[in-house]
């Protein structure tokens, strides 16, 4: 299959690239590094990395960018931020690849455990993270030629304790490789319209 994976250079894209490269084509895409760059929060930028890819068979999102801060602190702005990037970002590479994916290809976007289990300065990501699971039951049922969407809801993983651990006090945390394998599960299974909870 020919993939794309938004955020193959992070933690948790570098895990999926090892689950996913050794049997498909995998095209990186980054920010700034990869073998093609997308600003998600730009639909411009979206679609010319969809007019560079071409078809495709998959597109999997592990990217996007939230605000955490005490709710006092947080701005309108603030929450704007992970509106535009996290939620919409992810939305708009199924709604504007829908149409350049092949038949019953398969989108896979990442929301996280707080749309469940809220944390401490989480406001923007536990509403973000449980919008974007609503989002993919919804669209998952109205997609065209048999294409799939599910959403993989990874807990923290130990790779990025160093930098988030404190948010997470009293969690559990996984091994990065144990979050991938719900990637590879959405992009080569049958399922759609389903949250993959990796706790």
């Amino acid at each position: 299959m020919k993939i794309i994976l938004v955020g193959a250079s992070g933690t948790l894209g570098s895990a999926i690239v090892t689950r996913l490269g050794r049997r498909h084509e995998l095209i990186r895409v980054g920010r700034q590094s990869g073998d093609l760059q997308v600003d998600i929060t730009q639909p411009d930028s979206i679609r010319a990395l969809f007019a560079q890819v071409g078809r495709f068979d998959a597109l999997v999102s592990a990217v996007g960018s939230v605000t955490f801060a005490p709710f006092v602190e947080m701005t309108p702005e603030a929450y704007q931020q992970g509106l535009q990037d996290k939620l919409m970002g992810q939305v708009n590479l199924v709604l504007l690849g829908q149409a350049q994916a092949a038949e019953g290809a398969s989108f896979t976007l990442t929301s996280g455990i707080v749309s469940e289990h809220p944390i401490r300065q989480g406001s923007s990501a536990a509403m973000v993270n449980a919008a974007l699971e609503g989002f993919a039951r919804g669209a998952a049922i109205e997609l065209p030629r048999g294409q799939r969407l599910n959403v993989v809801s990874p807990t923290v993983v130990e790779e990025s304790l160093e930098h988030y651990g404190d948010f997470f006090l009293g969690f559990k945390a996984i091994p990065v490789a144990e979050a991938a394998l719900a990637y590879e599960r959405s992009v080569e299974g049958a399922e759609t319209g389903k949250i993959y909870r990796v706790w």
